[in-house]
């Protein structure tokens, strides 16, 4: 059975200043997604999900979806504030999404095979799908083993300001022993620094860093569930808690309810973190077309 990708397309990008999942960057208009899902395919992947908000659903489907007609099978599921397990319901006042550990919650129904989960405004590059799509295939069937791709951190910098990146500490067997959300990160006068309670202090060169791009079995869903329904009891009153995958995967690494090899890739990250990263972007998918990396038009 080949992978199903994720892609986590609902949240707004407040740095921005807009939708940036549609933003045409590449030479024929395409978005960062079109991208992964060109990829994605190359893989060996068999199906596309997209995480999606409600209001956005008509502009979605005609700039994004109609591309894949004829190419693969596509799935659109929606994150709501309403959509929360039985016996719960979001506060009048909350605004703000309930975070990527409840937007992959979103797929439950429609996931039935080992499934990769990306950021839909990173560029992640060919060979880290190729990587992640070899250790899906392997990990059909099973339980409670999982994965991720890993970056290493100066693969990962805006040159326009601080990332957030989780920084992921592995074992020398290669499997995540926990991942710590860490913000700021920049180079600044030849050094990395992040920022810690307003003060800068460094960050460790070459350190791994996770870009949100996992890879899960169906099994998550359940043992996500049940995390996120704790963090709604502990935390669902609060305006602006969100539910993250690394605080499940943290968990279930420390009970010992699974465990997460870490692949490594060489590729180089770029996206559009702030509105300034917008012209390097797209001349670098420029650039990938005049070398013949992609063809001038994806699909």
């Amino acid at each position: 059975m080949k992978p199903t990708l994720l892609i986590l397309a609902a949240g707004m990008g407040s740095r921005y200043g807009g939708l940036k999942q549609l933003d045409a960057l590449g030479p024929s208009g395409e978005t960062i997604m079109d991208y992964s899902v060109y990829d994605a395919l190359r893989a060996g992947f068999g199906k596309i999900v997209f995480v999606i908000r409600k209001d956005f659903e008509d502009e979605f489907r005609q700039k994004v979806i109609s591309k894949y007609e004829n190419h693969v099978d596509v799935e659109v599921v929606f994150q709501e504030l309403d959509a929360l397990p039985a016996g719960f319901a979001p506060l009048p006042d909350r605004t703000k999404p309930w975070g990527t550990g409840h937007a992959v919650l979103m797929g439950k129904d429609v996931i039935n095979e080992p499934f990769a989960v990306i950021n839909a405004d990173d560029y992640y590059g060919a060979e880290s799908f190729q990587i992640l799509a070899d250790l899906l295939r392997s990990l059909e069937g099973k339980k409670g083993e999982y994965g991720m791709v890993g970056f290493k951190i100066e693969n990962t910098l805006s040159e326009n300001g601080g990332v957030s990146r989780g920084h992921c500490q592995v074992s020398p067997e290669g499997y995540l022993t926990g991942v710590n959300e860490c913000h700021g990160i920049q180079l600044k006068d030849g050094k990395l620094i992040q920022i810690v309670d307003e003060k800068e202090v460094e960050f460790p060169a070459g350190a791994n860093v996770s870009m949100n791009m996992w890879g899960f079995t169906p099994d998550y869903f359940d043992y996500s569930e049940k995390e996120f329904i704790k963090f709604l009891n502990e935390r669902g009153n609060e305006l602006k808690s969100e539910f993250y995958i690394p605080t499940v995967v943290n968990n279930m690494i420390s009970d010992g309810s699974a465990t997460l090899a870490v692949r490594e890739t060489p590729s180089k990250w770029f996206g559009v973190t702030y509105a300034a990263d917008r012209p390097a972007t797209v001349a670098r998918f420029r650039q990938l077309a005049d070398e013949g990396v992609y063809p001038e038009k994806l699909f």
